[in-house]
């Protein structure tokens, strides 16, 4: 079974549904908690970058609106004010355990012109260089492919593709990936190993997320296709106890891991 034990880069995806509560405000004690893993495993010498949603969620907390605005506007608005408060927390937590972070805010176009792509490439391996993590999130006040479709799950599997990583986590609000639909069936049980992802594994992945998140199992698993075909590892977890990370790395299996299929 492959194992994240002994990897050198990992990329880390965390969701809005992960980082805020249902009345939307920020899910402190657990944003600090993931925080603090991810410091401790840098420190541990594994190059680390987060991939975060959670700007649009913040922001509409800030604002003390009731519900994402329904049109694209107010949310890309939303997003504006949220990232604020969004980065200055990561540095607020980071900086508690003397970790250095940059961000990094990028549009898929960003990846689809050449020049740029080597840019970001470029940017990724100095901030690696001095020892930073990066925070990355889709810039949404420019961008809407994240806000109508993905919530950053896509983004996860292009930046750990391009950063070269041994691995992608995303955590979510669930388990991992079940055989059937856990909402409607109470004996539905945990794929804790996928060896390669086809139709029928698609097929199990229901509909869209949760109001908070956007993005739904299925674009877990499209993400998971891009990153192990790029003989990335992937696994989906619950992203509510962020310290499961030591697990993986200490080579115990939670949530669903996804194999890699080839490397290069």
């Amino acid at each position: 079974m492959n194992s994240l034990k002994n990897i050198k880069r990992l990329v880390v995806k965390v969701g809005t549904s992960t980082l805020t509560y249902e009345t939307g405000k920020t899910n402190i004690r657990r944003m600090m908690k993931l925080c603090s893993v991810l410091a401790d495993l840098h420190n541990s010498g594994i190059d680390v970058t987060l991939v975060t949603s959670g700007a649009i969620g913040v922001g509409v907390g800030k604002l003390g609106l009731s519900e994402k605005p329904a049109d694209i506007p107010g949310r890309q608005a939303a997003a504006t004010i949220g990232q604020c408060e969004l980065m200055f927390m990561y540095d607020k937590f980071f900086g508690e355990y003397g970790q250095k972070i940059g961000q990094l805010l990028v549009t898929k176009s960003d990846f689809d012109c050449s020049e740029r792509c080597q840019n970001l490439t470029n940017t990724f391996e100095k901030l690696f260089e001095y020892g930073a993590i990066p925070i990355v999130n889709e810039n949404d006040s420019v961008a809407t492919d994240e806000i109508v479709f993905g919530d950053n799950d896509s983004l996860s599997a292009t930046v750990a593709v391009l950063t070269n990583a041994d691995a992608l986590v995303i955590l979510t609000d669930t388990d991992g990936l079940f055989d059937s639909d856990p909402t409607e069936n109470p004996e539905a049980k945990i794929i804790p190993v996928v060896d390669r992802i086809d139709d029928d594994i698609k097929k199990l992945c229901g509909g869209a997320g949760t109001k908070r998140g956007t993005g739904g199992m299925i674009t877990k698993v499209h993400a998971a296709e891009v990153a192990t075909n790029a003989g990335i590892t992937t696994v989906v977890m619950n992203g509510s106890a962020p310290q499961d990370l030591y697990k993986l790395i200490d080579g115990r299996l939670t949530g669903t891991l996804f194999k890699a299929q080839k490397k290069g």
